[in-house]
């Protein structure tokens, strides 16, 4: 039993793991494609980088939610997805702003405005927060399996 619980956690931490990295490459990749720019492509929003940054954020979020919710998640009955989706939408929020404190702080008050900084602050700190924020959050409450009985015994009244 217990063995067959470590092997569905790990399966559930790897899924995690891949969606985490593909949206991972395209939040980082947007991200850094409107503060900057690519080659001859002009930054879009240069002098605004936690806007960027949420744009980046809220497309990746987007890609999650599915990844997460059809193949992470998939073979849990979550009950309603309204719900879900409500859960989803705050508990990304919430990580949002842990991502942004770094960068906010890097760029704002340190005034570390290179490449290397906004990406340290945004992409590796606030990332490795964000992310482990989200999937601890994800299992107790977004994704939560609601066929399983709560683990609180309770007394066999006689």
């Amino acid at each position: 039993m217990a063995e067959r619980r470590w092997r569905a956690l790990a399966t559930e931490v790897w899924r995690f793991g891949v969606i985490g990295g593909l949206t991972y490459v395209v939040d980082t990749g947007l991200s850094n494609l409107l503060v900057y720019g690519l080659g001859t492509a002009p930054a879009l929003l240069p002098d605004a980088p936690l806007v960027a940054k949420s744009i980046a954020f809220v497309v990746a979020m987007l890609l999650a939610w599915a990844g997460n919710r059809w193949w992470t998640y998939g073979h849990r009955e979550t009950g309603s997805s309204l719900r879900s989706v409500g859960l989803y939408l705050l508990v990304n929020l919430a990580s949002m702003v842990i991502v942004l404190i770094p960068a906010g702080v890097s760029w704002y008050l340190l005034g570390l405005q290179d490449p290397v900084s906004f990406n340290i602050s945004t992409n590796v700190i606030g990332f490795v927060l964000g992310l482990l924020f989200r999937f601890w959050a994800y299992r107790t409450w977004v994704f939560r399996d609601r066929s399983e009985p709560d683990a609180v015994p309770t007394e066999e009244v006689r």
